[in-house]
């Protein structure tokens, strides 16, 4: 094991490139897969730019992604929410005090500090009915609503479960993406999904917010949770990110919230909007609720912002970084996939007593879901971004290579193996210079195949920081905005059709090169 994890950190370096080199001068931020998230961690970068290099990776995934990147060391902070912290990732049966918090995160290393000012707790939502409920307790008994909530609320300990426990609940939730869940209430497709607080979307949309009254949603202070040598290694960057503290009211959090889905604004541009309105070192009183872009005493009012067009986000300044990481990620995993495939369909093709073992793994592992894969692979791994990607990819691409390499084997007419034994020619021999050309347009089939179908998964590698078009579509699911959803699927799309129109030359070339090589005898 310990082998293979030095195999994949030097994997890991020659994919990152010299950048990997640098990754120790470099604050790395972190983000959840929500707008909220993805803001503060621009408010972070945006605070600590002037004092050190840093890199914002955006929205990692849930929870478990975040934290498993913290401690991998891939990233040194990240927003969180001290519920979240006290319930989730410390797994408290009780809310435990803050003292006794921070001892149990030292011994991981890690640490909790700047509490932000605001409080963003969970919630449930229904639409603005007359007829609606008012509170969590008359959702009891009225098995007829459909509940649209979270996977990560679901699942969570401090989430449906718990909740369904203390109001008798009986319903049974639908898993839905947190990004359409509004969409799919407006639209009646659910009754009741669930939120969060500071959403700017529950005014815009009309929902009544049920009372919790019972009490069972502890507390969701914003707080930043840290690993402990982030402070010691960047102290001026720290000092400012320390200045934090307290200034972002709840005001201020839904009107940035409102900024971007609203809006359309971008989360960079809410986060200078409101540092600029909010300089640190000037005191929070009287700067409370500004709205990005309103202008604070003794500041100049920024240009109007408009909307981007789908033709400006998709060929935005992030287009090359991300075309460049997707064709890295395609490009290396079917690479790889070849290395191991071709050998794994040789083998299947020479002992058919294998053969359907070969083959049936190969189609097990296609049936895995790309994101248990990828949730399975960054513990192991002990690291996010392309190396777990790559991982995941290469398993995905495996199934053609393999097939197509043993079914051209098998194609291979038994004449020739006869001509080839009898004129001497060694296994190794006649597999080199006859089966393998002979079969080679089928096994390329197979990896024209891999190669379109990893552009399509690569957008997967985004929910684990390791880039590409995703990014643009993971952003759009988080802002249910269309259009960047379409920015990252159109690319991906286009690279598709140009991979399979690449290969189709190359087989056609194959194709009339075997063609022409045979002479009549």
């Amino acid at each position: 094991m310990m082998a293979v994890r030095r195999w994949l950190a030097g994997l890991a370096l020659l994919c990152a490139g010299p950048a990997a080199v640098a990754a120790g001068d470099t604050l790395h931020i972190g983000s959840k897969r929500f707008t909220e998230s993805y803001i503060l961690g621009e408010v972070l970068k945006q605070t600590a730019a002037p004092h050190a290099k840093v890199e914002h990776l955006q929205g990692l995934g849930n929870t478990a992604i975040v934290l498993a990147a913290l401690q991998a060391g891939r990233i040194d902070v990240y927003p969180e929410y001290v519920g979240t912290l006290d319930l989730e990732i410390l797994k408290h049966a009780k809310p435990a005090s803050m003292e006794q918090m921070r001892k149990e995160l030292a011994v991981m290393g890690l640490g909790v500090a700047v509490p932000l000012g605001f409080n963003n707790t969970y919630a449930l939502a229904m639409r603005g009915d007359a007829d609606a409920p008012h509170k969590l307790s008359e959702l009891a008994g009225r098995d007829r609503l459909r509940f649209g909530l979270s996977h990560e609320f679901i699942g969570r300990s401090d989430g449906w479960q718990g909740l369904a426990a203390r109001y008798g609940l009986t319903q049974r939730p639908e898993g839905l993406d947190h990004g359409i869940a509004y969409e799919a209430l407006r639209h009646e497709q659910v009754d009741v999904i669930d939120i969060y607080s500071t959403e700017a979307r529950i005014s815009q949309y009309g929902l009544r917010v049920l009372e919790d009254d019972r009490a069972y949603f502890p507390r969701y202070d914003a707080v930043l949770l840290y690993r402990l040598d982030a402070a010691r290694r960047f102290p001026a960057a720290w000092k400012a990110i320390s200045q934090l503290e307290g200034r972002i009211s709840e005001k201020d959090m839904i009107a940035m919230n409102a900024a971007a889905e609203i809006d359309g604004e971008s989360f960079d541009r809410v986060a200078h909007d409101w540092l600029a309105a909010h300089p640190l070192g000037a005191t929070a009183a009287g700067a409370v609720g500004t709205r990005p872009g309103a202008t604070a005493p003794g500041t100049t009012t920024s240009a109007p912002f408009a909307r981007a067009s789908l033709l400006e986000k998709i060929f935005d300044q992030n287009l090359a970084r991300m075309t460049q990481q997707h064709l890295t990620l395609v490009l290396l995993s079917v690479a790889l996939a070849c290395v191991i495939g071709i050998p794994l369909g040789v083998l299947a093709a020479s002992l058919p007593r294998l053969r359907q073992v070969v083959l049936g793994l190969a189609g097990v592992l296609q049936t895995i879901p790309s994101l248990a894969l990828l949730a399975l692979l960054i513990p192991l791994l002990g690291m996010i971004g392309t190396v777990p990607a790559l991982v995941a990819l290469v398993v995905y691409a495996l199934l053609p290579i393999v097939r197509n390499t043993c079914t051209g084997l098998l194609q291979v007419s038994p004449g020739l193996k006869l001509a080839a034994q009898a004129l001497g020619l060694r296994p190794m021999q006649r597999l080199v210079h006859i089966d393998l050309p002979l079969a080679l347009p089928v096994i390329l089939a197979g990896v024209k195949t891999a190669a379109v179908l990893s552009v399509g998964t690569a957008t997967i590698a985004a929910f684990i920081g390791a880039g590409g078009y995703g990014e643009r579509i993971t952003i759009g699911l988080a802002l249910n905005d269309n259009d960047m959803l379409l920015a990252g699927a159109i690319p991906a799309a286009m690279l598709a059709l140009l991979t399979q129109g690449i290969f189709e030359l190359l087989e056609r070339a194959v194709t009339n090169r075997h063609r022409f090589s045979v002479k009549p005898v």
